[in-house]
């Protein structure tokens, strides 16, 4: 779920776009500390790749990350056919289940690269208001599992860490190379 004022901030963005330079259009995304499947500190950046796919899931999500998580694998083997090096991440809605040490396996069978990140309450809730996206429980599964709402675009981030596009995970995956593609200067 995106947040209920994000058309205040998209028009306040757009209207502060005309005074700077912004990647996007609204001020989404920023820095941020989380940690990797492994328990690394993770930021932000991917120094080593020319692009990011960020979406807010959860690995063990059944509805819309079924979907666009090998998406997201799809699209950034379709961009390093073009020579352009994307990381898919995912950052969680569901720290209770998504620890270092649960997520790999999950997002790697998806993309080789694909990193999981997760944090503190406290640290996940800062994440999730620079990318303006909520979550809530809908309901429990039989085994008390939460199955959650959450945002469900795909930001698409250059290396720096710096949101250029928000793309819907029902595109295909060459679609989305091809737009995320038209981001990187060569």
């Amino acid at each position: 779920m995106i947040r209920a004022g994000f058309i205040t901030a998209l028009l306040a963005g757009a209207a502060a776009a005309e005074e700077r330079i912004l990647p996007f259009p609204i001020a989404l995304g920023g820095a941020f500390s989380l940690v990797d499947d492994a328990g690394e500190a993770r930021s932000e950046a991917a120094p080593d790749a020319d692009l990011q796919l960020l979406f807010f899931g959860y690995a063990s999500c059944q509805q819309i990350c079924s979907a666009a998580l090998p998406l997201m694998g799809a699209a950034a083997e379709e961009l390093a056919a073009d020579g352009i090096t994307a990381v898919p991440v995912m950052v969680t809605v569901d720290p209770e289940r998504d620890r270092p040490g649960t997520m790999g396996a999950k997002l790697t069978a998806h993309h080789p690269a694909f990193e999981g990140l997760t944090g503190t309450g406290e640290e996940l809730q800062a994440v999730y208001d620079l990318f303006a996206v909520e979550k809530e429980v809908l309901f429990r599964e039989p085994d008390g599992a939460p199955v959650y709402a959450h945002g469900s675009h795909i930001y698409v981030l250059d290396g720096a860490g710096a949101v250029l596009t928000l793309v819907p995970p029902i595109l295909e995956p060459e679609r989305i190379a091809e737009i995320a593609a038209s981001y990187v200067v060569r």
